[in-house]
């Protein structure tokens, strides 16, 4: 295969088998790491001397076919599920071949030297090369999936998106004391999730809010001290890998309930899903990813009925938004939890969505004052 188009220097997999043989790591980790590479190259190698072209296989992460629920985990990949194939050979696929190639030396490197690099620090490092970020992203996914090893134990990060605040005191990597109960502002979630320590806290419970705004209004309420000591969290949207990350560290580390604060919408419920049973891309990832034991407590389509909300305060749905809850009722999860079924079954009927910002036509503090100190008393959630 061509590699002088792509980026990659000629001479790379020699250099890089050399080195191979002349790294002693300390890490046990870290060696395990590099290991998985050399034995990636070594394929290669192999398959140049026997004047065949090199081909890179993964398990396919996109296909359902390939995954499995387990009411412990989640979204599995199952054991010898399909794969694909990248082959250098193939006009289709030798360019993808090429990059994997080039990431896989960039992450050698790094592991190697115990540095870092961001997802966005990799595609600015050779934009013209890489032409997107999406193709970074899905290439180091791909490299994850093949290697079998967690993405930051890579030494490869993500930009973060997500905030929490409440009763959550921690120490990053490099020392910093970060204290989000005292802060008047919410606090980014950390890029290097695994390297954070000494977590402490007081909470009674987690909260997962689904969007930025509802978080800082909360926020604005000091919903999580007046109510009862609290973390929250939010993804804004559909969460990046560190906002889940966190949540299940949290996890582990506190053994808490954790809720869930949606919009009454298919979108909502699937993002609630990401968070408590995984996504099928990351399923590689479900024992790291997800946090089975999470909770529904709104809002619930039931309780648009039960709150008396106005039916002109909610949206119809839209074709999109008919094939997504179709789609999700179809899940193998769904049928684990008869209680979610019939709420999505209610929100199917109706043919209606609503926003969290809804109860506002009830009062303007409704959602703080009212709504979740009932339900967390009363147990109102699925």
């Amino acid at each position: 295969f061509c590699v002088a188009c792509t980026g990659i220097d000629s001479s790379f997999l020699c250099i890089l088998f050399y080195h191979m043989n002349c790294v002693i790591n300390s890490f046990c980790f870290s060696s395990e790491v590099l290991e998985a590479i050399e034995n990636v190259v070594q394929g290669v190698f192999q398959s140049l001397a026997q004047k065949k072209a090199p081909v890179l296989t993964l398990a396919n992460r996109t296909d359902w076919r390939n995954i499995e629920f387990k009411d412990s985990v989640g979204l599995q990949m199952i054991p010898g599920s399909t794969t694909k194939r990248i082959r250098s050979d193939c006009p289709q696929s030798a360019r993808r071949f090429a990059l994997m190639l080039k990431i896989l030396s960039m992450i050698y490197k790094m592991v190697q030297s115990n540095t870092y690099a961001t997802k966005r620090d990799i595609y600015y490092s050779d934009t013209l090369l890489f032409g997107s970020q999406s193709a970074v992203d899905q290439i180091i996914n791909d490299i994850s999936c093949m290697l079998k090893i967690p993405r930051r134990s890579l030494h490869v990060l993500s930009t973060t998106k997500g905030f929490v605040a409440g009763n959550l005191c921690y120490t990053e990597e490099d020392g910093t004391k970060v204290n989000c109960t005292c802060s008047a502002t919410a606090v980014t979630v950390p890029s290097n999730v695994q390297g954070i320590k000494n977590l402490t806290s007081h909470a009674k419970f987690i909260l997962i809010v689904e969007k930025d705004a509802t978080f800082q209004r909360l926020l604005d309420d000091d919903f999580f001290s007046k109510v009862s000591p609290c973390i929250m969290i939010t993804g804004r949207g559909v969460p990046d890998l560190n906002t889940r990350l966190l949540v299940r560290k949290l996890w582990d580390s506190f053994q808490i309930p954790i809720f869930t604060l949606m919009d009454a919408d298919p979108h909502g419920v699937e993002i609630m899903c990401v968070y408590k049973y995984g996504s099928v891309s990351m399923s590689f990832e479900a024992h790291h990813l997800t946090v089975p034991s999470v909770k529904w407590l709104g809002l619930l389509p039931s309780d648009l009925e039960r709150l008396n909300i106005c039916r002109d305060a909610l949206i119809p749905f839209t074709k999109q938004d008919e094939n997504k809850l179709a789609s999700i009722l179809k899940r193998p999860y769904i049928a684990s939890q008869p209680l979610w079924k019939k709420e999505l079954e209610i929100m199917a009927a109706s043919k209606l969505k609503a926003e969290i910002q809804v109860l506002t036509s009830l009062s303007s503090n409704f959602l703080s004052r009212v709504y979740l100190p009932n339900k967390l008393q009363f147990g109102g959630w699925l």
